[in-house]
């Protein structure tokens, strides 16, 4: 049986108001499970340095609740739609729009809830990207591209065939761009699996090369990844980003020292 790595050096604080809950990080998750080793274990805080968050004197990786609209650089938003064991996001830049995954089937209503939390119609939607080609991130691409009529969608060129999609979806490679976002190849979940990172707001879009189930910070799922050595470097390749908030397929974001965690957990990969 594969042991799942864990990342055991390192915890982070979560202020909610008066009160300061300690959240141990360490891990790996499932695609639509999230199962843990039995052998992982808490560290205490102290083991290593904590990042700091923009909040005065706080010491602290935060993390969203659902729905929480969050404006990162100057006209850039994003928000997560909450769609249960899974998340899609919408991005939007001024009055423009773009959607990252789109759940199961029968998601595109909670989408569109989303979309006009963020004062847009589908008519707003001018890109569908898909992070890889697992039906809980693509199956409600068709009726989301089909609302979105004049949306283009993309898709990691080895992950478009598996992708049920009203028309052509565009090949996206490492180094292509996609509404300001830098499109980072992170084969390993699947083969095509990509991550879209927003340089100037320190913003990564991780799909499932990285996940937070329960506020714990893990990498890809050896029962749902084809190539789990491959997924591993994919990580490694996300840890030399400069990035603060992370927003993943499975679990919460973290919103402040994103990119110090997920270089902790490289290191045990």
């Amino acid at each position: 049986m594969t042991r799942n790595h864990r990342l055991s050096r390192r915890s982070f604080l979560t202020e909610f108001g008066g009160g300061v809950t300690a959240v141990a990080i360490f891990g790996l998750a499932a695609c639509s499970s999230s199962e843990t080793s039995s052998s992982a274990t808490t560290v205490e805080q102290g083991d290593a340095p904590v990042p700091t968050t923009t909040g005065e004197g706080a010491e602290s990786a935060e993390t969203t609740s659902a729905g929480d609209a969050s404006p990162v650089g100057d006209g850039f938003r994003w928000e997560r739609v909450d769609l249960g064991f899974v998340s899609a996001y919408v991005i939007a830049r001024g009055s423009e729009l773009a959607i990252v995954d789109t759940g199961n089937q029968g998601s595109e209503g909670e989408i569109l809830t989303v979309v006009e939390a963020l004062g847009g119609t589908w008519e707003d939607v001018n890109h569908v990207i898909a992070t890889h080609a697992h039906g809980d991130h693509v199956g409600s691409i068709r009726k989301v591209m089909e609302a979105a009529a004049g949306a283009s969608g993309y898709a990691g060129a080895d992950d478009i065939s598996n992708i049920n999609a009203p028309r052509d979806l565009v090949s996206l490679s490492d180094g292509d761009e996609v509404f300001g976002l830098q499109v980072i190849a992170t084969p390993g979940h699947t083969p095509g699996s990509i991550s879209v990172f927003d340089s100037d707001s320190g913003v990564l879009i991780a799909g499932d090369a990285l996940n937070t189930p329960d506020g714990v910070l893990e990498g890809p799922n050896p029962s749902f990844s084809s190539d789990l050595d491959l997924a591993n470097t994919s990580v490694q390749r996300l840890a030399e980003l400069n990035f603060e908030t992370l927003l993943v397929g499975h679990g919460l974001p973290i919103e402040s020292g994103a990119g110090a965690l997920v270089s902790s957990l490289a290191e045990t990969l």
